[in-house]
């Protein structure tokens, strides 16, 4: 591809989902990459499957983010493009939402994030690229996600006000927001086939995305191709955000329909 030849790379939460797909993507596009996660085995493994650098690093603390920025220059010389997908999903009314519960999300979905692009792009001297992965679920109105979505609307804002700040020493700051995506993460929602079938239903492309469309619109966003585009939502999502979210009332409407098998009415 050769679109980031001679640039250097760093994706928080790359040794699997989005982020390795992304990595890899970087990786055959010329960039040097360095991968970055909590779990140092399956980091390790990620790193040698694709030919990356990698270091352990916790999104919630400051001084791992500011040490992965540093990480990256120490190897390479130089930081064009960061890439942050970590995160993890959760389900919880919100009458419910306890502090228990509510400050390890926005810990990771919001507070580390800013403090990533923060450090990411004070880093990057000679312009660059941030993206940091958001949802769909921080432009519609899903049951139960209060505090991923609310933690993913946050972001979405604060990197419009990243763009602004950072745009006069040439670093972009955007997000992409996929709608359910079969990930690692997604994998015990998708496997119960009334869910499949709700999101499928509101999902105008019919079919759900991969991750392999996730990482091709976001390395098209880090790449010279997007070089006029900043403090913009990247929405990759077959059309889903042109109807609405499944509820739980869809889901149970698709358990009472009987799976007819093949070749049946």
């Amino acid at each position: 591809m050769g679109d980031f030849d001679g640039r250097a790379a760093v994706v928080l939460g790359g040794s699997s989902g989005f982020g390795l797909s992304i990595a890899r993507r970087l990786r055959d596009g010329g960039a040097q990459v360095l991968i970055a996660a909590r779990d140092r085995e399956r980091l390790e493994e990620a790193a040698r499957e694709i030919g990356a650098e990698c270091l352990v690093c916790d999104v919630t603390s400051d001084s791992d983010l500011q040490a992965l920025a540093s990480a990256a220059h120490e190897r390479f010389g130089r930081l064009d493009v960061a890439v942050n997908s970590a995160g993890f999903e959760q389900q919880t009314p919100l009458r419910d939402l306890t502090p228990e519960l509510l400050e390890p999300m926005v810990a990771v979905q919001f507070t580390g994030a800013v403090y990533f692009i923060r450090h990411m792009a004070n880093a990057m001297q000679a312009g660059g690229s941030v993206i940091t992965l958001s949802s769909l679920t921080a432009t519609l109105v899903p049951e139960n996600y209060a505090a991923y979505a609310g933690s993913k609307a946050g972001i979405n804002h604060v990197t419009r006000i990243a763009a602004a700040e950072y745009g006069p020493q040439g670093v972009r700051v955007n997000t992409v927001g996929p709608s359910l995506i079969e990930t690692p993460l997604t994998a015990h929602l998708l496997a119960i086939p009334a869910v499949r079938a709700a999101f499928l239903e509101e999902t105008p492309l019919g079919r759900l995305g991969t991750t392999e469309d996730v990482a091709q619109a976001v390395t098209w966003l880090a790449s010279d191709a997007a070089s006029y585009i900043t403090g913009q939502n990247l929405v990759i999502d077959g059309g889903a955000s042109l109807r609405r979210l499944p509820t739980n009332r869809d889901v149970m409407r698709h358990l009472s329909v009987p799976d007819a098998g093949p070749g049946g009415e």
